[in-house]
């Protein structure tokens, strides 16, 4: 009997040890209350809907995760998704371009951002969030005001018929029918994104430099770790995974209009947070951000289903960040609180 307290300790330091715990979690209660009051969220159907969410805004979460354990912040993933899409969708339609060499123009306008944001971040010393912040506002206002100067609509399309259309829809945008489900391919661009991200995370030195650059920056540097090099790479990927949000958002589409991806990059954010990563840097996984993910996409298609009002999901998505807060405070102070060898 006495050892129970012991036990429970345990336990709790072994739950806290996982930063996709809280998630995971969540993820479990909404599944149970969401399925309880609408079934049809469980069917095929149901589940196409909770994955095709889920993978889209996952992609952005997990590439914005990595950003976060290394203690810097992007909130231009929503908008370079817009503004790569449309960058190729003009290159397409104005220009006659082959498909696949316009979405890699894009990737590399993608990448140029994601060097700039880099760049000032590391060499002016500015927050990250207020270099992105800036970032996002330029690229919203030169992409609402390109979509209306260079094709004269609010939105570019007629991309069917390019030459590599069909295969970079099949790359990017194909299906599969199971039961009254629909899915579509973006899922598997999810899990390659997660797994990928988890293995660079947990089992390289790039990942290990993130945890220290996150953790301890000056200690970092000294100990020879890249720190300038990997936080502009850092943005490069955030960059990247908001190219392949407008490319799923665009060969799904068709069309491209002021903002084809379905998050902001508050949005990414948020579910990182959710999923356990510290604002202040030094923890955080792939794999919570991807749960994160997942719990989101049942809460609003549940949410949806079941008939409620949309300013409800608001709600409890603010309920699960002020959560996801309180837990990340108890692993900062017990992080703080544990002796240094």
């Amino acid at each position: 009997m006495s050892s129970r307290p012991d036990d429970r300790s345990g336990l709790l330091d072994r739950a806290l040890a996982r930063p996709s715990s809280a998630a995971l979690g969540g993820l479990a209660v909404a599944v149970v209350l969401f399925g309880l009051l609408v079934p049809d969220l469980l069917t095929s159907g149901g589940l196409a809907g909770v994955l095709d969410v889920a993978s889209t805004l996952g992609i952005g979460a997990v590439a914005v995760a990595l950003l976060l354990v290394a203690g810097e912040f992007d909130f231009s993933v929503g908008v370079v998704a817009a503004t790569s899409a449309l960058a190729s969708a003009l290159l397409i339609t104005a220009h006659g371009w082959n498909a696949w060499a316009a979405l890699g123009a894009g990737l590399l306008a993608a990448l140029l951002v994601g060097v700039v944001n880099g760049v000032l971040v590391v060499n002016t010393g500015l927050p990250s969030f207020l270099v992105t912040l800036a970032t996002l506002l330029v690229l919203q206002g030169a992409a609402s005001h390109g979509i209306g100067a260079l094709s004269g609509s609010a939105a570019v399309d007629d991309l069917d018929d390019a030459p590599g259309w069909a295969s970079a829809a099949a790359v990017f945008s194909g299906t599969v029918q199971v039961g009254e489900g629909r899915f579509r391919i973006s899922l598997l661009w999810f899990v390659a994104v997660t797994a990928l991200a988890t293995w660079a995370l947990w089992r390289t030195r790039f990942g290990n430099g993130l945890f220290a650059i996150g953790g301890a920056r000056r200690a970092a540097t000294e100990l020879g770790v890249p720190v300038r090099r990997t936080t502009v790479a850092l943005f490069c990927l955030t960059a990247t995974a908001g190219w392949l949000i407008g490319v799923l958002a665009l060969t799904r589409l068709g069309a491209v209009g002021v903002l084809p991806s379905a998050a902001s990059g508050v949005d990414f954010l948020v579910v990182a947070v959710i999923g356990g990563c510290l604002l202040t840097g030094g923890w955080g996984s792939a794999v919570g951000a991807a749960v994160a993910a997942l719990l989101y996409a049942v809460a609003r298609q549940g949410i949806t289903l079941a008939g409620w009002a949309p300013q409800w999901f608001q709600v409890l998505l603010g309920v699960l960040l002020v959560v996801a807060l309180v837990v990340n405070g108890v692993v900062l102070r017990r992080l703080r609180a544990a002796p240094r060898s």
